[in-house]
């Protein structure tokens, strides 16, 4: 009970304090990575990668992926699905509640400088956060290590580097493939993937 009661709280706050969407979740989970160790910086990569490459907003996907393998770990499958649900309804709840409040305020305070400014400090937020959780997940894939202390250490993946520039200039310069659905691309990197695991070891 203890371990499901954690997981709420723990996605509760990530829900309350995430703001700018899925990505911004990243750097409260590496926080949750550092205070319980349920996941490395590894498993978070692989939880980004897998999240972005099933139905739905990135953020649901994470927390339900984290409530799963986090219960699974301890105390069986049964129990994981259970896990997933608990961290799953901690994320969303602060979202319902604040949107609940916000309907009932917002046609009020619409015009409210105060409400301005504070929606311009709040973007600048998100912006960091996303900023954060995407350097996160280059280090972690181009250059091996968790964080930016452990640079000195890193081991630059050129397959990595050479695959995203590939993707990037295929999605944005040329006119007909970059008209493909983005489900094409994830599918093309993940085989991709198993290639160069099979071929050469990382």
């Amino acid at each position: 009970m203890m371990l499901y009661l954690q997981l709420f709280w723990e996605f509760f706050k990530t829900g309350l304090f995430a703001i700018g969407g899925g990505m911004a979740t990243v750097p409260f989970l590496q926080d949750i990575s550092a205070k319980t160790k349920w996941f490395s910086a590894s498993d978070l990569a692989d939880m980004i990668a897998v999240s972005e490459s099933t139905p739905g907003p990135l953020g649901i996907n994470m927390a339900t992926y984290v409530g799963y393998t986090t219960v699974h770990s301890h105390h069986g499958p049964a129990a994981a699905v259970l896990g997933s649900i608990v961290a799953t309804v901690g994320l969303i709840t602060p979202s319902v509640i604040i949107i609940l409040i916000i309907a009932k305020f917002l046609e009020k305070f619409r015009d409210n400088r105060y409400v301005n400014a504070a929606m311009y400090g709040l973007r600048a937020a998100s912006v960091a956060l996303i900023s954060a959780a995407g350097l996160s997940i280059v280090l972690i894939s181009v250059f091996q290590i968790s964080n930016i202390r452990q640079f000195r250490a890193a081991v630059i993946d050129f397959r990595c580097i050479l695959l995203a520039a590939l993707i990037l200039v295929l999605t944005r310069w040329v006119p007909k493939i970059k008209k493909l659905h983005p489900v094409v691309f994830i599918a093309l990197s993940a085989v991709i993937g198993i290639v160069f695991h099979m071929s050469v070891p990382l």
